[in-house]
């Protein structure tokens, strides 16, 4: 089964320009938020069978990708 990506835009559409202006604008939020796409494309590979992981490395990837989102969402409702 192919694994859909989860970009910021596409879950958030609502925050799709200020998800362009703080990634032109800030540091912090340009490094989380390319730190959240590694990851979420890590989950992928790994779901799809493209890297091989345990069952431990997968959902240890997927935790850090929900907390980086939480992250990410709490700097857009600022």
């Amino acid at each position: 089964m192919i694994q859909d990506n989860h970009p910021l835009a596409k879950d958030f559409p609502e925050f799709k320009d200020k998800i362009h202006t703080l990634k032109m604008s800030s540091q912090h939020f340009a490094r989380l938020e390319r730190e959240y796409e590694d990851v979420d494309k890590a989950v992928i590979r790994l779901e799809t069978g493209i890297e091989h992981g345990s069952s431990g490395e997968l959902e240890e990837k997927k935790l850090q990708r929900v907390s980086l989102k939480d992250e990410l969402y709490a700097l857009l409702k600022a």
